[in-house]
């Protein structure tokens, strides 16, 4: 049975905690929040009973296996980035494995920081972007690896929330289709500034055509103005799509729908609960952190290195949409890309 601890106890972190019963391999022996009357309401609503409001006190105390790191990435009310301090402070006192929440980082620096730090750190570090792990996307992948699909020609993805929000939650539910292929070429378009100023800056819209190094073509779209479908929830984060075409077939996977068409089935389809499959996804991605742990070569789906080489191709898609050129990947974005896209935009 492995130890575990959150660091921060806010809404999201309900999702963490309420996942793991469906977790079999671990249990909540520590939560930290510098917010006593939030950290002692999350302990008493989770039943756990060492708690603490100073991290480094905790990790030394505790010594846990995983740390769940549920914030934001930037601290509230005010502009301080805190992804990596948070992360460098859990990799210098040895804990294990981490999970953080995404995005990995919001702009250029911060991702330069913390690609540093995943060449050094000894600590296993996944991101929490867990729509792979859902139980309808791991059967719909089954189906895609098994060649019920026949060979695939191209992916289609999108979401309506901003880039640097929900962006990062379906680059990595590409990922998770191409045995986590890595892109090599991005020609992007960008729109919106109004989210520039925000704690997690993007443009407001970005469309971008990537090419992957196992030479697949996949189109992705992002932003408040892409349409949603009659299935969807019509608010901004109600809209997460991905679309698998194969030789033989496709499968399609949406907020709350689901489609597929093989040879041997022909086509099938129909309704899916977002919020049911998400807690198993949470449990799942918690689970598969532990098989991590037992066995080297079981590396996570949403490694750290995965997820900043998916936040890089975001970045890259910035980049193309300003210069109107196509970006070879991975690239070294600019420090102050957030200020050239307020001049841009």
């Amino acid at each position: 049975m492995y130890k575990t601890a959150i660091l921060g106890c806010r809404g999201r972190a309900r999702s963490h905690a309420n996942a793991y019963q469906f977790v079999k391999r671990g249990k909540i022996a520590a939560i930290c929040d510098m917010n006593e009357e939030r950290l002692n309401e999350f302990g008493d609503d989770f039943d756990i009973s060492s708690r603490y409001t100073d991290l480094d006190e905790m990790l030394a105390k505790e010594k846990p296996d995983l740390l769940h790191i549920v914030t934001a990435p930037v601290l509230r009310g005010t502009s301080e980035r805190i992804r990596y301090p948070l992360m460098k402070q859990a990799s210098d006192a040895g804990v294990p494995a981490v999970i953080i929440e995404k995005p990995i980082a919001v702009e250029s620096e911060d991702w330069k920081q913390i690609a540093e730090l995943a060449e050094e750190t000894k600590t296993k570090f996944a991101v929490n972007t867990q729509l792979n792990f859902h139980p309808k996307n791991l059967e719909l992948k089954r189906d895609v690896a098994e060649g019920r699909i026949g060979e695939i020609k191209f992916i289609d993805a999108s979401a309506r929330s901003t880039p640097v929000d929900q962006g990062p939650h379906v680059l990595q539910l590409v990922s998770s289709y191409i045995d986590n292929a890595r892109p090599v070429r991005v020609l992007g378009q960008i729109a919106g500034r109004e989210h520039l100023d925000a704690d997690q800056p993007s443009p407001m819209h970005a469309a971008g055509q990537v090419l992957y190094e196992n030479g697949l073509h996949v189109s992705v779209a992002f932003g408040t103005g892409m349409g949603t479908m009659a299935s969807d929830n019509p608010g901004i984060f109600g809209h997460k799509r991905v679309f698998v075409v194969g030789t033989k077939g496709f499968v399609h996977w949406r907020f709350r729908s689901w489609e597929r068409a093989t040879p041997e089935g022909g086509y099938e389809g129909g309704p899916l609960n977002y919020g049911d499959q998400n807690i198993v996804a949470q449990g799942n991605l918690t689970e598969a952190v532990f098989d991590w742990l037992d066995d080297e070569s079981k590396v996570h789906p949403t490694h750290l290195k995965q997820s900043l080489a998916e936040f890089n191709l975001l970045l890259g898609l910035y980049y193309s949409g300003i210069t109107n050129e196509i970006i070879d990947l991975p690239f070294e974005p600019p420090d102050g890309l957030m200020d050239i896209l307020r001049e841009k935009l």
